[in-house]
This record gives C-alpha cells, sequence and structure tokens, in this order.
C-alpha cells in the first residue's frame, strides 16, 4: 500500500500480508500523535487484546516532531525523535497485539492546512481496506488543535465512504480536554478493565514521553479509576477502570449535520443542567 507521505509506516506485529491484516480488523483507532492510541482508543484494545475474532487497528497521523525532551533526551534532534517516537509506537502494537499499525508521517502543518487532502485521502484508503464496525476517534471538543483538526479529516473521510460500508459507531474519546463534564446521558461509558495490567505496559512503551516528564502512565491509570468511582454518586463500585466518550455516530448518519452545531449543543445541555440545578434550590 502507498500513502502520500514519504515518512509513512506500516507495522504488522503478526507479519500476515499487510492487505490481510488491515482486512481483518474490527476496531479502529485514528489518532493524532504516538501514544494518543493507547489512551483514547484503549477501550477498542481491550476489546481485540487476545481475541480471535476481533483484531485492532491503530493510525497516528502525526510524525512526533516538536515532542518535548530530557532526561535522556535531552540532546536529541528533531529528526532523532521522531524516529524514537515511530519505533515506540511500533513497541505498543506489538503489545497490544495489534492487527496493522500505520503511522502516516504528517507534520501536524499538513493536517492542519498544507495537505488536508492528502491526509484525508490516506485516510479514506485505510478505512475502505479495514471496514471496521467500530472507530475511535478525537473528540471534537478536545482542547488540542491538532486533534481536532484530525478529527474533521477523519470525518472527511468517513463521509466520503458508502454508506453501507461505514462503521456501526464512531467514539470520540478523551485526551486533552477530559468528558467527564458531559450528561450522563451523553456519556457513552466505556468500561476498560479487563486487563488490569495492559494500560501500564502500553504506555511505558513510550519511554520518550515517560523520562521526558510527562507520567502519562501514572496519570492514565489514576484517571481511569477516578472515573469508575465519580461516574455515580448513589451506586456502589462494580468496575474499576472507565473511560468517557462523545457517541459521533450521528455525524455519519447525517451527512448535513453541522459539525459545530453538535459540538456545541453538548455544551448547551451543560449549561441548561447548571442553570436548572441552581435556580431549583433558590
Amino acid at each position: 500500500m502507498l500513502f502520500r507521505h514519504n515518512r509513512s509506516d506500516l507495522f504488522v506485529p503478526d507479519q500476515s500480508d499487510p492487505a490481510q491484516a488491515l482486512a481483518r480488523v474490527t476496531h479502529l483507532g485514528i489518532v493524532s500523535h504516538q501514544d494518543d492510541l493507547e489512551i483514547a482508543a484503549y477501550h477498542g484494545i481491550t476489546e481485540c487484546f487476545q481475541k480471535k475474532e476481533n483484531w485492532f487497528g491503530g493510525v497516528v497521523v502525526t510524525n512526533g516532531s516538536g515532542s518535548p525532551r530530557k532526561g535522556p533526551y535531552a540532546s536529541f534532534t528533531d529528526e532523532e525523535m521522531q524516529e524514537v517516537r515511530k519505533h515506540e509506537q511500533r513497541k505498543a502494537a506489538f503489545v497490544g497485539e495489534y492487527s496493522a499499525m500505520v503511522q502516516l508521517g504528517y507534520p501536524s502543518s499538513d493536517v492542519k492546512t498544507d495537505r488536508k487532502a492528502d491526509v484525508t485521502a490516506d485516510l479514506l484508503n485505510i478505512l475502505k481496506m479495514s471496514q471496521p464496525q467500530f472507530v475511535y476517534l478525537h473528540n471534537p471538543a478536545d482542547r488540542h488543535d491538532t486533534h481536532v483538526a484530525t478529527f474533521l479529516r477523519c470525518l472527511e473521510a468517513l463521509r466520503m465512504m458508502p454508506k453501507e460500508q461505514r462503521p456501526k459507531k464512531v467514539y470520540g474519546c478523551e485526551v486533552w480536554r477530559k468528558l467527564d463534564w458531559l450528561l450522563t446521558d451523553d456519556k457513552v461509558m466505556l468500561w476498560v478493565d479487563q486487563y488490569p495490567h495492559l494500560i501500564s505496559a502500553l504506555i511505558a512503551v513510550f519511554d520518550s514521553q515517560i523520562s521526558g516528564g510527562k507520567r502519562y502512565d501514572l496519570a492514565e491509570e489514576g484517571l481511569r479509576r477516578a472515573n469508575a468511582t465519580y461516574f455515580d454518586s448513589h451506586t456502589t463500585d462494580h468496575n474499576n477502570a472507565l473511560t468517557f466518550a462523545m457517541d459521533l455516530t450521528p455525524l455519519i448518519e447525517d451527512d448535513t449535520l453541522s459539525v459545530e452545531d453538535f459540538t456545541v449543543s453538548f455544551v448547551e445541555r451543560l449549561k441548561d443542567d447548571v442553570r436548572d440545578r441552581v435556580r431549583k434550590f433558590l
């Protein structure tokens, strides 16, 4: 398979034929950066881990340039860091038993403006070859510009697919803006406690981030445990790891639905809920 950027990378952990590896994908995560998959799409990874009928596929759109670095990576050039991050993502794909791992290699500017059409075309190619049942994306209310741009390129590609080939469900997942603020009825509850050890093993692979001063390994485990306890005040805990998502499926069921209006509607419902609760007890 040929992608449009000369830094693209396709890795199949079990060394199957690449086309077959993509075709067997049932759960697909598409994100901006190396290690975003293991945070945003962790539910999809656990749904497929050690399963014969389910296969997870990952796509990282950007090249990891501009990563913060200190400690053992402090003297690395940007080019060297891109190679480190590419190999870390391959390691995570091996640990998580992904069916296929695609790194498209674009700089962030290409996703936002310069080569938007190329990014969308690559994503459409992957989606057509895999035709996954479930897709995990960044949520459109994320506070990272590249994440939002990546989400928009993904939505463009999904809306170019024939309707009969589109996934059953599309989830907008947490990374840089968490989704505990969503109303209960707007939250998709993704329970992720099937393999308690797996999240630590996956994120630990990204040593350049952890040694570089970002303890995502501790933060993500703590966040999931906190979500499981705090998602409801009137029940006891039956599970110990939970992540939240937006259901973005309406955006691929109705191509005329405005992304802006759809996203802001979640905020408007939160505003109404806060106002009504305060008024109730004045």
